[in-house]
């Protein structure tokens, strides 16, 4: 049969894995949250690796094993957790780019480090913008693959691109840049209600390390650590939420929102990761332990507009190749 435009089809999905993009902004007022790669910056590498739009759709993969064939020739690129990936059982590396001629199949075994890997496809994945995205939310089951994570048997059709080199040229090379490093220090600064809690909740947000439960998914992770207690009794009124906020329910024990968060909540916020650290929450394993760093929000700014930067830079690297 012929095909208008590049397809792939998942032969194991994994558990939750879902299309992303960069996430729907400019609609929390009505009570849709953001969804989107967890981490931001391992899609944006993948797509850069491909030349394609840093916002194009592509696949997160959370649980392992992942499998899909390649309907036809295409590149593809992976970031974000070492998966094991293997091409035709050839192994292929995060942080690099690859081609893949028709029937071979691309195969993600599960994470060696860290959670999640991105696999981004020449083109991006062609599902329909709603609400100014492409990305899956899960909670009200729209966007990506009819708002639903992946199934086997599911057909994914790509847009053409035809930046990189064809199986005709001899230009054909893989090529990679360096992955970022996971370290258990992730940097936040105080939140509106930081001193509402007592002394002693202050001091060991700080300098105790919190691990991650297994009662974490896309919309939070949920920590445990030495008990945070507010001393003041006074009850707040809903308040709007965004990724990144660190809520402490009546337990004491916090609760990092992430992309699939809800948009308001009534828990205090004792801080805020800052965004050029949001990746390191989503890529930190159930059960692992880290801890937060205070940080002035003057340099959370200039961390953000550094990661920018650094991203223009590598986007200008690649463009020395084809």
């Amino acid at each position: 049969m012929f095909e208008s435009s590049p397809q792939i089809e998942v032969l194991q999905a994994g558990i939750q894995s879902t299309i992303q993009d960069l996430g729907r902004f400019g609609h929390r007022h009505l009570g849709i949250c953001q969804a989107g790669a967890l981490d931001v910056p391992a899609l944006m590498l993948a797509n850069t690796l491909l030349h394609n739009p840093v916002d194009a759709a592509g696949i997160e993969v959370s649980v392992g094993p992942f499998a899909l064939r390649f309907r036809q020739t295409t590149w593809f690129a992976l970031s974000g957790a070492d998966f094991g990936g293997q091409l035709d059982g050839k192994p292929v590396a995060p942080g690099w780019r690859y081609q893949a001629h028709e029937n071979q199949v691309l195969t993600l075994h599960g994470p060696r480090r860290e959670c999640r890997a991105y696999l981004a496809l020449e083109g991006g994945i062609d599902v329909p913008i709603i609400l100014g995205a492409r990305a899956t939310d899960l909670q009200a089951h729209f966007g990506g693959m009819h708002g639903r994570a992946l199934r086997k048997g599911d057909i994914l059709s790509l847009f053409e691109s035809g930046s990189l080199p064809t199986p005709s040229t001899k230009k054909i090379k893989s090529i990679g840049v360096q992955q970022r490093k996971w370290t258990p220090e992730i940097r936040a600064v105080v939140g509106p209600e930081f001193q509402q809690f007592s002394k002693k909740a202050q001091h060991d947000f700080w300098h105790h390390a919190w691990t991650v439960t297994n009662q974490s998914n896309r919309m939070g992770f949920r920590l445990q650590g030495n008990r945070l207690d507010r001393h003041s009794k006074q009850e707040l009124f809903s308040h709007g939420v965004t990724p990144g906020m660190i809520q402490v329910p009546p337990n004491g024990q916090p609760i990092v929102l992430l992309a699939d968060a809800q948009t308001t909540g009534g828990y205090p916020r004792i801080a805020c990761v800052i965004e050029a650290d949001l990746w390191k929450i989503a890529q930190t394993p159930i059960g692992k332990s880290f801890c937060f760093i205070r940080t002035e929000l003057s340099t959370a700014r200039e961390l953000a507009c550094q990661a920018r930067r650094d991203l223009q830079l590598i986007t200008q690297q690649l463009q020395r190749y084809a």
